[in-house]
């Protein structure tokens, strides 16, 4: 890719990523988002345990305004077809709050632009509410700074294994799993993974995977306060 196109998608994404919904001009076309505009849930975490799919970006803008987007990965790809090569970029974001919940999502499309806004409501609808805690037997602070236990999470061949970390130790990861862990709220936590991390798809939706994993895990209550485990939001609403 030449010095021209990357300025050219730089450019694209600091458009996008200083562009904000007006809710004030939604108009809902489901009937969870007429709910939502309508007072029916409190917060988010009533939303995502509805059994309604969420179909609009709105809902999750409207609980959720402050949150944090970042560009994993922006790549040219190319298909050979009988007319000739066709270009087109393939993007992967991460949204997420910095307190319990993140969201992954892919795009592929002819301009950079639109593909990022693409990708990121993809991020947006495919939020996912985790579980924090200190799972480490070397800190026991009973504070939710990293992973309540040890989670697997897997993607094609990419396989992910979090395990929980001391407080001070940071996030012993490489960059993609970081930015994912750090918008997920994860602040101490150490890594291993197999496959081709290199594929950096499959490598944060693996990590993904990880994270949604400390959901299904069942936990008697006196776990639940030894580790100090939360779901979401540090402090509920």
């Amino acid at each position: 890719m030449t010095k021209n196109n990357n300025n050219e998608i730089d450019e694209d994404v600091e458009e996008v990523l200083d562009e904000r919904i007006n809710l004030a001009d939604w108009e809902p076309k489901t009937d969870l988002g007429r709910r939502v505009k309508n007072g029916e849930f409190a917060n988010i975490s009533e939303v995502l345990r509805c059994p309604q799919p969420i179909r609009e970006v709105e809902i999750i803008d409207y609980f959720l305004p402050n949150l944090r987007e970042e560009i994993i990965d922006v790549t040219r790809v190319q298909r050979v077809t009988d007319s000739g090569r066709r270009m087109k970029f393939r993007v992967v974001t991460a949204v997420g709050n910095g307190d319990g919940f993140i969201g992954v999502g892919k795009a592929k499309g002819k301009e950079a632009g639109q593909t990022i806004r693409k990708s990121i409501e993809r991020a947006k609808l495919n939020l996912k509410e985790i579980k924090r805690g200190c799972g480490s037997w070397e800190c026991g602070c009973g504070e939710p700074h990293s992973v309540p236990f040890k989670v697997f999470g897997k993607c094609g061949s990419v396989r992910v294994t979090l395990k929980p970390a001391p407080k001070g130790t940071g996030l012993v990861s490489g960059e993609i799993a970081k930015k994912i862990l750090d918008l997920a709220g994860i602040k101490d936590v150490y890594t291993h993974t197999e496959g081709h991390t290199r594929t950096s798809i499959n490598f944060a939706f693996a990590v993904l995977d990880a994270l949604d994993n400390t959901n299904r895990i069942k936990l008697k209550d006196s776990h639940i306060k030894e580790l100090g485990i939360i779901t979401g939001f540090v402090e509920a609403d």
